[in-house]
C-alpha cells in the first residue's frame, strides 16, 4: 500500500536518525515525501552526513542541519535554525537509539551503570528533550512519533538495556502526551518488527530473530521500512488526530503469538 498523496501537504516535518536507505526513519521520510510533506534531515556527525546528503537529494527541497541527541546545545541549535528557515514545525519524527555493545551482550544482571546511563539517555530522555525543543515551533498542535520495539515488553535475547530503553521509550510517550495534548501535539509510537538496519545490526544474532519472524509472525514475511513509513504518515498527518499516547504494532502480527 502506497501512501495517499496530499495527506501532508503543506506540512513540514523533522525527521531525526536517517543514516543510510535501510534506516526506518528513511522509509518515513518517503512516504511522508510522496504524501507532500517538506522535510527536515539531521546527521549525527559529518561522517554520516555525506549518506543523508545523498539521500536528501531524492526529497522535495528539504533542510539538513547536524544534531546529536546526546548534546543539549546541538539540539538547541538544530532547532533555531528551523525556526529561522521555516518558522514553525508540523511534525517530528524520532527514530534515534543506542547502547553500547556490550550493553547489548551477555546477561543483563552484567550492565554497567555507564552503558545503562548511555542507553537511557539516548534512546529514551532524547525523545523528551527533542519534544521540549519543539514546543515552541508547534503554536497550532502537531504530531511526535518515535519508534520502539517488542522487547520494551518482552525478554529477547540480546536486547537487554535497549529493551530497557524502549519501555522508558513508551512511557515517556504517554507522559509527554499528556504534557501536550493541551496544545494539540499528539505524541505516538510505532513499534516496528525486526529490521536489518545500521542500529540492528550491532544486536547478537540479528539475523537469527529475522529468520525466526519470518517463520512466527502470521502473515510470514519481513518488515519493510515502508510499511512502517505508512503507518508514520497515519499519525502525522490528520488522519490520527484523535490519537496520541499510544503504541502502533507495524510487525506482521508477530507481537500477538505465543513464542
Amino acid at each position: 500500500m502506497v501512501a495517499k498523496g496530499g495527506l501532508l501537504e503543506g506540512k513540514r516535518g523533522l525527521i531525526i536518525g536517517v543514516a543510510n536507505k535501510r534506516s526506518i526513519a528513511w522509509g518515513i521520510a518517503q512516504r511522508a515525501t510522496e504524501a507532500g510533506a517538506q522535510l527536515c534531515l539531521t546527521y549525527q556527525n559529518e561522517r554520516l552526513g555525506e549518506n543523508v546528503r545523498e539521500l536528501a537529494a531524492e526529497l522535495k527541497h528539504p533542510l539538513l542541519t547536524m544534531m546529536d541527541v546526546g548534546s543539549d546545545s546541538q539540539i538547541v541549535m538544530a532547532f533555531d535554525e528551523i525556526r529561522k528557515k521555516w518558522g514553525k514545525l508540523d511534525f517530528v519524527v524520532h527514530a534515534v537509539a543506542y547502547a553500547p555493545r556490550q550493553a547489548l551482550e551477555g546477561s543483563f544482571l552484567d550492565t554497567s551503570r555507564e552503558d545503562f546511563r548511555v542507553a537511557l539517555d539516548i534512546s529514551a530522555y532524547s525523545l523528551a528533550a527533542v519534544a521540549h525543543a519543539a514546543q515552541p515551533l508547534m503554536p497550532d498542535g502537531g504530531s511526535i512519533v518515535t519508534l520502539s520495539y517488542l522487547g520494551s515488553e518482552r525478554v529477547v535475547p540480546g536486547y537487554n538495556a535497549m529493551g530497557v530503553a524502549k519501555a522508558a521509550l513508551e512511557s515517556s510517550v504517554r507522559y509527554l502526551a499528556a504534557d501536550l495534548g493541551p496544545q494539540g501535539i499528539r505524541v505516538n509510537a510505532i513499534s516496528a518488527g525486526p529490521i536489518k538496519t545500521l542500529a540492528a545490526s550491532g544486536i547478537p544474532g540479528i539475523g537469527s530473530k529475522l529468520r525466526h519472524h519470518r517463520t512466527v509472525t502470521p502473515l510470514q514475511k519481513d518488515t519493510d521500512i515502508l510499511e512502517v513509513g505508512d503507518a508514520g504518515v497515519f499519525f502525522l498527518s490528520d488522519m490520527g488526530r484523535g490519537v496520541t499516547g499510544q503504541v502502533l504494532y507495524v510487525d506482521g502480527g508477530f507481537s500477538i503469538m505465543a513464542g
